[in-house]
């Protein structure tokens, strides 16, 4: 087991604040192990709804019997299951005190926010679960960390053959019973082709229309199904950076599988000898670090860009919070350098600081206000937002 004590204390901060609390990520991530950590913690009473578990659905046949007597931490696992819950939720929420807390469960994005914004606004706050990140497993997993990916189930497994195995079920079981209890109608065989068509795109700049000539649909399909894999965590769409610089900029997003793990088991790579011979290795690298170093700083999806121009001019990842400005390259090469780009990228975007982030184990400057940064002391030498 890892204890994941940065989302254990957030959780309970948010709880001493709001009267709901809304924890998101994908399936298999530990939500749940968090909550019943959140819960064994919790000083007074706690009950605990699973609404894949028939008994409890049985249980909430009746919202207002089953909840309203309830004290202290309500638990409620898979909340977008019950949608219809959130406007009971708002009622129970706005009582003196309130007597409960609730803490809802949900691995998909829109549904459960599109809900709480209708029906809890200025009642509920939101944290989202990812995969296990670096400062949980420490820098000399990383290596593991990146082959394995975040899921705990994953990256614990006792040898690389289960953890291909368990990534390849977790596939599988996400396209074929997962996002259909998410309401996505889509046949799972042809989410799966699409998904496998998407690895070889990973941390590639979107052309929706190659991408749909390629897999036979239409732009619109190819973009709902984006929308659906980004809804569910799995994929992330990196949006581009543009203002009037006086040069014609790139408009499409950027396309990232969210974990490095479910990359190489859609991919076909088991071990790292697969990995450092596949010609997507440095994408896959690209995409490892620029999670970890979102995640470092606590950085918000409306604060992360990257930069293009159709001049060939561009930056992997732009973050921006308070009017500081920050950028940051990925390089999987054991000499990084200063390149013309960068010196484009520190014009026009007015950046205070440019790191390269590379597979190695020092920090020293490049240029002024750019650094070359060792993933093995990330955690060290890049500080939070």
């Amino acid at each position: 087991m890892i204890d994941r004590l940065s989302h254990l204390r957030e959780l309970r901060r948010l709880l001493r604040s709001y009267p709901v609390v809304g924890l998101l990520g994908p399936r298999q991530v530990g939500k749940t192990t968090l909550a019943l950590a959140v819960a064994e913690g919790w000083r007074g009473p706690s009950t605990r709804f699973d609404l894949e578990d028939p008994a409890d659905l049985a249980r909430l046949a009746d919202p207002g019997l089953a909840l309203q007597d309830l004290r202290g931490l309500v638990v409620l696992d898979e909340i977008q299951r019950r949608p219809d819950l959130f406007p009971f939720l708002r009622v129970l929420a706005d009582r003196r005190g309130p007597p409960a807390r609730f803490l809802v469960l949900g691995s998909a994005s829109p549904p459960l926010l599109r809900q709480s914004s209708e029906s809890l606004a200025g009642r509920i706050a939101f944290h989202e679960l990812g995969g296990l990140a670096l400062d949980e497993v420490g820098p000399d997993s990383a290596a593991r960390l990146w082959l394995r990916g975040g899921f705990p189930r994953s990256f614990l497994a006792r040898t690389g053959a289960e953890s291909s195995e368990w990534r390849r079920h977790f596939v599988r079981t996400f396209l074929e019973r997962d996002l259909p209890g998410l309401g996505v109608t889509t046949a799972s065989a042809t989410l799966a082709r699409f998904w496998s068509m998407l690895a070889h795109y990973h941390a590639q700049i979107l052309n929706s229309s190659e991408l749909a000539r390629a897999f036979g649909v239409s732009d619109v399909t190819v973009r709902r199904y984006l929308d659906l894999l980004a809804s569910a965590f799995v994929v992330r769409q990196l949006p581009p950076w543009h203002e009037n610089l006086g040069k014609r900029q790139v408009k499409s997003p950027k396309i990232y599988l969210r974990d490095s793990g479910l990359l190489h088991a859609l991919l076909g790579l088991e071990t790292g000898e697969d990995l450092d011979r596949h010609p997507k290795v440095g994408a896959s690298w690209e995409g490892f670090a620029l999670d970890a170093i979102v995640r470092r700083l606590g950085a918000r999806p409306e604060e992360t860009w990257f930069w293009a121009t159709h001049g060939g001019a561009e930056l992997d990842l732009f973050v921006s919070r308070g009017g500081r400005r920050r950028g940051f390259e990925f390089k999987r090469s054991s000499a990084p350098a200063l390149t013309p780009s960068m010196r484009s990228a520190l014009a026009d975007l007015r950046l205070d600081s440019l790191d390269v982030i590379y597979p190695g184990d020092a920090t020293f400057a490049l240029a002024p206000r750019v650094r070359a940064v060792g993933f093995a002391h990330l955690l060290r030498d890049v500080p939070e937002l």
